[in-house]
């Protein structure tokens, strides 16, 4: 028997499931087995051999950290609070939730830190039940400034039953418009106004945004899935400073951590619902693996995360300058092209974006598509975004910028240039600003 074909898949998609499960049907377990082993290996050598990653949404692990996801931890059910856990013989994994806490809190210069969220996109979730009930009303950035899809109708905000209105942009800052959303904050009366996305180039109003949410009683959530360590780093403002009532975030995109979710907090009420979401609410058990690797990586923002956060930033500056000047559209705004670990290209001439990172995979590069405050493209996205952390953690630095645009832009119109994109990237073998 194999996994039944589901209509509402498309078609292309579906085709690929069916024939991989048809396959798996067929195998004996040790040939599924070896099958595994070897689509682990063929991973590392897509990601470590063959390609630069210029996707900002994945990083790699320190080693350390990446050892101890394996290290028969995250088996073990961790109920309650430490001192007084349900299951007995959790005394190490107790000790490892609670470094793993003070260290997230250090980093991020807060009274509070919930290490028990498995994603990012959950830990919004979270943060729309800690704050908000069904039926009320959040304002949250649209895709074409980075908003992401958890704030939205397809999302949790709108699963959970929120009703979310698109915040007024600005488009030359690539954030939110501040008297607009004033106005439409007053108008709409939301519990919840949301700041922060997935395309981020320069810094966004919180202390702003605060003041409006101030006036109508609202809460604010900075969602920092990908500026999370350049922020760690220092490069960024802290949000939290700047008031913002609670952080979420990704742990395995710039921060460069495991897989995961985090939420960082300055305010006690918040922090206390938010404890009894994750239990006895929705994480009865976590994997505490997560937590000791999450440990490690907050030790290498600690020591290391300024020269890298300033790294990503220069890297990113330096790359996007060289592709101008080779002809690419990269997105501007007022004050440049970026300010951040990222940016966009304008993907109109490439088809779209998504249709752009196919033809840059196909030259040994990964990326994705992203929205902009620009014409649509029918079909596809209307950018493509690049980012710098794993670049950067393997070694790269802006002074590899110029070959670097000089190898996408040939990718970019198509050029068969993979072999030398894959023997450039083997000299990039060492990892830095890790323990």
């Amino acid at each position: 028997m194999t996994i039944t074909h589901r209509n509402w898949v498309p078609d292309q998609c579906e085709t690929r499931v069916q024939q991989i499960a048809v396959k798996a049907s067929q195998a004996s377990s040790d040939e599924l087995i070896k099958r595994i082993d070897d689509l682990a290996t063929r991973n590392r050598e897509i990601h470590e051999r063959e390609c630069f990653n210029l996707n900002p949404a994945t990083n790699v692990m320190n080693p350390k950290a990446e050892a101890l996801l394996s290290s028969g931890i995250g088996s073990r059910p961790s109920l309650g609070y430490p001192g007084d856990k349900y299951e007995m013989g959790l005394e190490a994994i107790e000790e490892i939730e609670v470094i793993t806490a003070q260290l997230c809190a250090e980093v991020f210069d807060a009274k509070f830190a919930e290490i028990r969220v498995p994603s990012g996109a959950i830990a919004n979730l979270y943060g729309f039940m800690a704050t908000c009930k069904p039926g009320d009303t959040i304002i949250a950035p649209p895709a074409s400034i980075g908003g992401h899809v958890t704030h939205h109708l397809a999302g949790c905000a709108g699963l959970f039953g929120l009703r979310t209105i698109k915040a007024p942009t600005d488009t030359d800052g690539y954030t939110v418009n501040l008297d607009q959303l004033r106005a439409l904050a007053l108008k709409e009366r939301p519990k919840l106004i949301t700041i922060g996305g997935s395309l981020n180039l320069f810094e966004h109003p919180v202390k702003e945004v605060r003041q409006i949410a101030d006036e109508i009683g609202a809460k604010v959530m900075f969602d920092a899935a990908h500026q999370c360590g350049i922020i760690a780093g220092k490069a960024w403002c802290n949000p939290l400073a700047e008031g913002a009532h609670f952080m979420t975030m990704s742990t395995y995109k710039s921060l460069g951590g495991p897989a995961g979710g985090l939420i960082v907090s300055n305010d006690a009420e918040i922090a206390q619902r938010l404890d009894a979401i994750a239990f006895p609410g929705m994480t009865a058990n976590f994997d505490a693996a997560k937590s000791a690797a999450l440990a490690v990586t907050m030790l290498d923002w600690r020591d290391f995360g300024q020269q890298y956060a300033a790294e990503m930033i220069s890297m990113a500056q330096a790359l996007a300058e060289r592709l101008d000047t080779r002809g690419v559209p990269v997105f501007a705004g007022r004050e440049g092209f970026t300010n951040s670990h990222q940016f966009a290209v304008l993907a109109d001439s490439y088809g779209g974006g998504q249709a752009a990172s196919k033809t840059l995979r196909r030259a040994g590069f990964l990326a994705c598509g992203i929205g902009l405050p620009a014409p649509e493209v029918k079909g596809d996205m209307n950018g493509l975004r690049f980012g710098t952390p794993e670049l950067v953690r393997w070694g790269m630095t802006s002074q590899d910028a110029d070959r670097l645009a000089a190898l996408i832009t040939s990718g970019l119109a198509g050029a068969d240039i993979a072999p030398e994109v894959a023997e450039w990237r083997q000299s990039f073998s060492k990892l830095h600003f890790v323990h």
